[in-house]
């Protein structure tokens, strides 16, 4: 599916919260929740900075979801996060039943950008999402926030 003018804004939001992760000392990734009537229902940005590389923003949507939303609304639900979901999130995201799932950047593009920088790889290997969850509905990358996405990755990986 080709992404939206409405897609594009939301993965925005995402970009804004990931500036504010990096602001803040943290790794520069945001994700929002938005129902199926369009309402924003959760944001978060990276937290790994405090030591847990777990708080990732797209996991603490799954966590949030399965308290707050029904199967149906979870599936009804879009994510949007500035970078592709790592395979704990993505994980994550099948296992609670969450709807489509729209990013920014892709694993694929951070992970060569690291390389090119020859900065050091993440412990977890850059799976496309629909490998680890292989019917989940996933689109991006947005060619629109190339740019901005790498430069915030560099602010945060490049030595």
């Amino acid at each position: 599916m080709a992404l939206s003018d409405e897609d594009i804004r939301r993965l925005g939001r995402c970009v804004e919260l990931a500036r504010t992760a990096l602001d803040a000392g943290d790794e520069p990734f945001g994700s929002i929740l938005v129902d199926a009537a369009g309402r924003v229902l959760f944001e978060d940005h990276n937290h790994v900075a405090g030591g847990d590389a777990t708080a990732h923003p797209e996991l603490a949507i799954a966590n949030w979801s399965v308290v707050n939303l029904t199967p149906a609304e979870r599936a009804a639900a879009t994510v949007y996060t500035s970078g592709e979901h790592c395979p704990m999130c993505a994980a994550a995201h099948a296992w609670v039943g969450l709807g489509r799932i729209v990013f920014a950047a892709s694993g694929a593009q951070l992970a060569q950008w690291l390389a090119d920088w020859q900065a050091p790889q993440p412990p977890v290997a850059a799976l496309p999402i629909s490998t680890v969850a292989p019917r989940l509905a996933v689109d991006g990358p947005a060619p629109q926030y190339r740019d901005e996405m790498k430069a915030l990755y560099a602010a945060r990986f490049r030595p």
